[in-house]
């Protein structure tokens, strides 16, 4: 019998729908708001959790990152800031620990108002904001960096400081047009001349076209680059071991011997950095985290003033159902039954305005998609179901008081109301 006061209820409430097109569109129309909002910042925020962990996973599994200075958000200490740097002999030490495979260091050159401020010159052509960076001829094994054409530079070549270099993919496209092979030319950098012995693959980005900066990088010999820019110290060391099931014991061992190398006291804490591709997701999760705050925020208004709309047409439903509500109780109806007929159409309305808001959610996200601006929104099952488990009950909270004052009603006033 419940079923059949329930199937009647929200038949009743659908028949109210069409009889009022206009009136339950706009009653509706903050619902529908509200959930397009969940659906469609949800969706930018998975593809970009997704483009993240794809990023992250491109640098290696099985690669822990150690700096000098913590990985994260936040504004440096002084004492941080005036740690001991790292020297290529601490990346070197760490080659004898017995499940690294090979470990690689990294500078760059940063100027005070930006990084790679330089320009590479070749024949005419002209790339500006280039990246110098100075590495060990392990840097492609660490790194994953993938060649499209020539080799990497030797450990020879980095002991002799040897005028060679590697390209970005998007560097050499612009310095060599018209097919031109790059390799073996040389080019302008700053007040020398270096010799192109590897052109690098198109590294992947956060959107799915543009540029990717480290594409537009000059990659030299530690030597070389110390000879363009010995004042630059600032280093960071990549090792890459044997099995990510190892990823512990790596990581203990690579603190015991950092901690030996730079004369740390056991009491004291470590004057450095240590943690894996993991925690760039972890650090992506943390500022997500303020996009789902604004996207809570933006769709609780809509869902807000989509609620009090659905109350006032609720209470003005129940005015003009006065008599009909007095002639039900008259012959037999509840209080119970006449709450839970009001309570359904409440809901029932938020629900159509739910599935209206996933529907053009989903539209919008799918067209987004298909345009060519690098933007790779995904649909969340979940939050698909969250934004129409949240308009039915915006439909219930708000649908209980005039339901209420309509199971309230003396059917006596109610069959003398005209």
């Amino acid at each position: 019998m419940a079923q059949g006061q329930t199937r009647e209820s929200v038949k009743m409430a659908l028949d109210t729908l069409r009889a009022n097109k206009l009136r339950s569109g706009l009653t509706i129309l903050g619902i529908v708001i509200g959930v397009i909002t969940v659906i469609v910042i949800s969706s930018f925020i998975n593809g970009l959790n997704n483009r993240v962990a794809e990023i992250a996973d491109s640098l290696g599994t099985n690669v822990l990152l150690i700096t000098r200075l913590p990985f994260g958000i936040g504004r440096p200490t002084t004492e941080q800031l005036t740690r001991k740097q790292f020297t290529l002999e601490d990346a070197l030490a760490l080659r004898s620990l017995s499940h690294v495979v090979t470990t690689d260091a990294s500078v760059r050159y940063t100027k005070q108002f930006g990084v790679g401020d330089v320009s590479a010159k070749y024949q005419g052509h002209k790339v500006a904001n280039v990246i110098i960076q100075g590495n060990t001829a392990q840097v492609a094994d660490v790194s994953n960096l993938v060649l499209l054409s020539g080799r990497v530079f030797t450990d020879e070549e980095d002991q002799r400081h040897a005028a060679v270099c590697l390209l970005g993919y998007d560097t050499a496209d612009k310095l060599f047009v018209n097919g031109e092979d790059p390799i073996g030319k040389e080019v302008n950098v700053e007040t020398g001349l270096y010799t192109v012995i590897g052109v690098l693959d198109k590294r992947k980005q956060l959107f799915g076209s543009g540029q990717n900066p480290q594409d537009n990088a000059i990659y030299f010999p530690m030597g070389t680059f110390h000879n363009l820019h010995p004042e630059v110290l600032e280093m960071f060391i990549s090792a890459k071991y044997d099995d990510p099931a190892n990823k512990s014991l790596v990581e203990e061992e690579m603190r015991e011997m950092m901690r030996i190398r730079r004369k740390v006291k056991i009491s004291a804490d470590d004057n450095f950095d240590i943690f894996g591709t993991d925690s760039i997701n972890k650090l992506w999760e943390q500022i997500t985290g303020g996009l789902f705050g604004l996207m809570v925020a933006v769709s609780s208004v809509g869902l807000m003033v989509g609620g009090v709309g659905v109350m006032n047409i609720m209470l003005v439903s129940v005015t003009e159902r006065t008599r009909e509500i007095g002639i039900r109780k008259a012959i037999g109806a509840t209080k119970h039954t006449i709450l839970i007929q009001f309570t359904t159409e409440a809901v029932t309305l938020c629900a159509v305005g739910g599935i209206v808001g996933v529907m053009l959610g989903a539209a919008i996200t799918g067209i987004i998609y298909m345009l060519p601006i690098g933007m790779s929104p995904t649909l969340s099952t979940v939050w698909v179901f969250t934004g129409f488990g949240v308009s039915c009950a915006i439909g219930l909270i708000f649908g209980i008081y005039p339901a209420w004052k309509a199971a309230n009603l003396d059917p006596i006033e109610a069959l003398r109301y005209e």
